[in-house]
């Protein structure tokens, strides 16, 4: 394979504007599993005096004390200059609380990165809490050891900060108590700031409020496997977060049908997610992103996915649902308890972003955090995608260099590194601080691949909704990256054009969404976790019912679960056996070839989870179910679904094995 990343958009083509979401700061104690970015070197001394004269500057004024030294003492360093301090703008809250400055320093780049470097060295001194420059946000000492972040594009380059320094500062006071009704979250200290931090507040309430719903499931029920609390209520009752938060996760899910996953960190800065399952899509109300409050509006009651009536499941997982977390009775906490703390530390792993769906371990570890970034910029685009394909790209090589002159862990091509993004930055831009962007250097180069990827995915949806282009999103995507989007739109969905469609693209596409679920937390999906310690026949079965009532697609799903909104018969034997494997066996992609792995066992000696083959030529079998029990399978039926039903004449049986 050779990547090639060149861009094929048509003519008057328009990108979409892409929204980057908001990345949690971690506490300060927070372990630090990942290396640093290297030291700056010191060209301006960090301050040392206390207190610097008055500038006679308007923006002085209702600054609070912190920030006002700050203002006085780059002043006296680098001379008057275009300031901002108090804003009467709830878009902006540290801005008007009074503890940020704003120095604009114009087209004058240079002045604004030696500012951003006193401010550096001098963060202790001024008790800096964040400083945000071109579009990225440094925090003093960040947990993750990397303290610069990109962060959403908001519109034009003053709120981007392309041509001004902001630096905010810890605040002065406690500031409104985050437990009084009705506060806003903006308003509470440390909870959400201008560069996308969010604390805790320690607040949370029941997801439904007492009286408007029965219990019909505890935690635990079902011989342990219940791993929640279903809420019973009518079909469109109101369902509210349970804590101020950030949504990770929002829309389809296996055997919740659709859910919502929310991040949140208490008053102790104990991590936690709550989840909330079984919604219909159109009865979702927040996005992968969204700040939330407690108490907000989020969702309405549904029977989706593996229900039997309407009812909410929620769960409540301290150390976070997509980042190896495990779930507890949220009873005693809904009540007024507390979370329980995680019983191993968690480093910076994801929580806090879409990004937590990439499993531990399975990238390089210096790479780990730059693909959980970048996976966290839009919900098409995930961390496990994002790592399946610099596998793919370049083994995770950051000197890799392609015969077509590709550069870097992502394969960029130079020309397309430095192509505008929607945000009016290249694709490639400095993502951890060093002062230029390079394709060559690994953040850079992930970074970039995530932003470009976005843009891709942003363009093939306009084209899927005005019916030029058709497909799976995801796998369209991918083969844009390699062949150019102009090659998706002529050929009106995989692109057909020439051979090399043919003898790379489609083949780099198939190797990548063959590879995704390898990259993928086993907890990211929905409702089934595997247990390594249980057989594993009825895990396969319990997989296996999580996708009951999902769509037969011909040619769809696999491992990773359905493709084009559904399965074909062998995809969905891969997707159930992967899962409850926990991605231990990646079964191939046809019946025929399923059949020759694992061992065979007389159809009378099957046990439920074994896959029963059906439909037997001159090649081998035609059909694959999942065996049950009593004479029946899970089985994806052709214009139909995925559902229970009897064998099929003259089926055989074979199992699998870990």
């Amino acid at each position: 394979m050779k990547p090639k990343v060149v861009l094929g958009i048509a003519a008057g083509a328009v990108l979409s504007l892409i929204t980057l979401v908001v990345v949690i700061i971690l506490p300060s104690t927070e372990t630090n599993c990942s290396p640093g970015t290297p030291a700056i070197p010191s060209a301006t001394p960090a301050l040392t005096e206390p207190n610097c004269p008055a500038t006679g500057s308007a923006a002085e004024a209702g600054l609070q004390d912190g920030a006002l030294r700050v203002l006085r003492c780059t002043v006296a360093r680098f001379g008057m200059m275009d300031m901002r301090g108090v804003v009467n703008d709830p878009a902006f809250p540290d801005l008007k609380a009074g503890r940020a400055v704003e120095f604009i320093v114009g087209a004058d780049q240079a002045k604004g990165d030696a500012i951003v470097q006193f401010l550096q060295e001098s963060a202790a001194n001024f008790k800096i809490d964040y400083v945000i420059w071109k579009q990225r946000s440094w925090t003093p000492g960040a947990a993750s050891g990397i303290q610069w972040k990109p962060l959403d594009d908001r519109g034009n380059p003053a709120s981007n900060r392309m041509d001004r320094v902001q630096v905010t500062i810890k605040g002065d006071d406690a500031g409104p108590s985050v437990s009084a009704p009705n506060v806003s979250l903006a308003a509470a200290p440390g909870t959400v700031n201008e560069a996308g931090a969010i604390g805790g507040g320690g607040r949370h309430g029941y997801p439904i409020p007492p009286g408007q719903f029965t219990i019909t499931d505890g935690f635990g029920a079902r011989g342990g496997t219940h791993m929640g609390v279903d809420f019973a209520a009518p079909a469109g009752t109101p369902i509210y977060a349970a804590a101020d938060g950030l949504v990770v996760a929002s829309g389809a899910a296996s055997g919740f049908g659709d859910w919502v996953v929310i991040d949140s960190v208490d008053g102790s800065g104990a991590r936690f997610s709550t989840v909330y399952g079984h919604m219909y899509a159109n009865g979702i109300y927040v996005k992968t992103g969204d700040i939330v409050t407690m108490g907000q509006h989020i969702a309405d009651v549904g029977s989706n996915g593996e229900s039997s009536g309407p009812h909410l499941h929620f769960e409540l997982v301290p150390g976070g649902r997509l980042t190896g977390g495990h779930q507890v009775d949220p009873m005693p906490w809904l009540q007024g308890g507390t979370i329980p703390a995680p019983v191993m530390p968690y480093c910076e792993n994801g929580f806090g972003t879409a990004g937590g769906n990439l499993a531990s371990g399975k990238v390089p570890a210096q790479f780990e955090v730059w693909y959980r970034r970048a996976g966290s910029i839009c919900p098409e685009i995930t961390a496990s995608l994002l790592a399946a394909q610099g596998a793919a790209e370049s083994g995770f090589n950051v000197g890799a260099i392609s015969p077509d002159g590709a550069e870097g862990i992502a394969q960029f091509m130079p020309g397309t590194a430095k192509e505008l993004a929607p945000d009016g930055q290249p694709f490639v831009i400095d993502a951890d601080g060093k002062g230029y962007a390079d394709p060559m250097d690994p953040a850079d180069g992930i970074i970039g691949q995530g932003r470009y990827m976005c843009a891709i995915a942003k363009t093939i949806e306009g084209w899927m909704a005005q019916g030029k282009v058709s497909g799976d999103l995801t796998a369209l995507t991918i083969a844009a990256y390699n062949a150019g989007e102009g090659a998706v739109l002529s050929s009106g969905g995989m692109p057909d054009q020439i051979p090399r469609h043919f003898t790379e693209t489609r083949p780099y596409v198939e190797r990548i969404l063959q590879s995704e679920p390898n990259y993928r937390s086993m907890g990211s999906d929905g409702r089934f976790q595997p247990d390594s310690n249980a057989d594993l026949g009825p895990q396969i079965v319990s997989a296996g019912e999580q996708w009951l009532g999902t769509p037969y697609v011909f040619g769809g799903g696999g491992p990773g679960g359905p493709t084009s909104g559904g399965f074909d018969e062998a995809g969905f034997t891969a997707a159930a056996v992967f899962a409850a494997t926990g991605g231990s066996v990646n079964l191939p992609r046809t019946a025929e070839q399923q059949w020759e792995q694992g061992v065979e066992v007389p159809l009378i000696n099957a046990k439920p989870g074994d896959l029963v083959f059906g439909h037997f030529g001159p090649r081998g079998p035609a059909d694959v179910g999942v065996y049950i029990g009593s004479g029946r399978m899970l089985h994806a039926e052709q214009n139909g679904q995925v559902s229970q039903v009897p064998l099929l004449n003259g089926m055989k049986a074979r199992r699998m094995a870990r």
